[in-house]
């Protein structure tokens, strides 16, 4: 699914993060991902992130639409023609975007539910709760910033961390066919990553204990993206069960892993 390059501003991302067992991802993942793992655990994770100013690349004024959004993310590795790639599979989108919710997986890559979001931060605070029109979907996090990185991480610093995650900006998530991937990368100008602290959290998804067994998940660190000029960037649908198309997305991206660059492109 293609689309000309959206630009905007992330004006707030939160990254909130899971360490959990290897085997309990592999038994979620749908064929070619499989877990990508730091230390001997898969991550998991919560994408709050809010857009402003979205819009075709080719617009020369600021105008653009804003939207509150959340995707349930695991960070994968997949091959292609022997080579090893990495990014994220994301299982579900939500947004607070009527707009999204319809043209998501249609024109837009990547399927999007509609959901409520309610919405409180200060400079140093953030509370946010999402719940989704089909009462699939249910996010409550409260967190505050904070210079102290959790030694408890499987990632030995923030920069380990931050790094981790940019390096994994190309994400799959479900098509309304079955068995097929709709890519979408995140290109941003300047990469810059704060530690949160969490005081609450709780997920429909990753509090599923059918899912994700309590002895199998813990949180780990969570991180904070503000103001950052980005461009979306759809890539080629990802198809478990056709060898050619895996083989096109190969070729917009022989170097392996993301396709992430530091810089937007002019």
């Amino acid at each position: 699914m293609k689309l000309p390059v959206v630009r905007g501003t992330i004006q707030r991302r939160i990254l909130v993060n899971y360490r959990i067992d290897p085997n309990v991802v592999k038994a979620i993942l749908p064929q070619p991902f499989r877990p990508k793992l730091v230390n001997g655990s898969a991550i998991g994770g919560i994408c709050l992130i809010r857009l402003h100013g979205i819009r075709p690349r080719f617009l020369p004024f600021r105008w653009g639409l804003r939207s509150e959004n959340v995707a349930h993310r695991i960070a994968v590795e997949w091959d292609v023609d022997g080579q090893t790639h990495e990014g994220v599979y994301i299982p579900r989108r939500d947004t607070s975007s009527r707009l999204n919710s319809i043209v998501g997986g249609r024109i837009f890559p990547g399927v999007h539910h509609h959901a409520s979001f309610v919405v409180q931060e200060t400079p140093s605070s953030f509370s946010v709760d999402v719940n989704s029109d089909d009462g699939k979907t249910r996010v409550s996090l409260l967190g505050t910033v904070t210079e102290t990185f959790p030694s408890s991480s499987v990632f030995g610093s923030l920069k380990e961390a931050s790094d981790f995650f940019q390096r994994g900006s190309l994400g799959y998530s479900d098509a309304h066919i079955r068995g097929q991937f709709d890519g979408l990368e995140l290109r941003c100008g300047d990469w810059k990553m704060e530690t949160l602290h969490v005081e609450k959290i709780q997920s429909s998804f990753f509090d599923d204990r059918s899912r994700f067994p309590a002895d199998s998940i813990q949180l780990d660190a969570t991180l904070l993206m503000r103001e950052l000029e980005h461009e979306w960037h759809s890539r080629e649908d990802l198809c478990c069960s056709t060898p050619q198309r895996l083989s096109s997305l190969n070729a917009q991206n022989p170097r392996g892993g993301s396709v992430l660059n530091s810089t937007l492109e002019k």
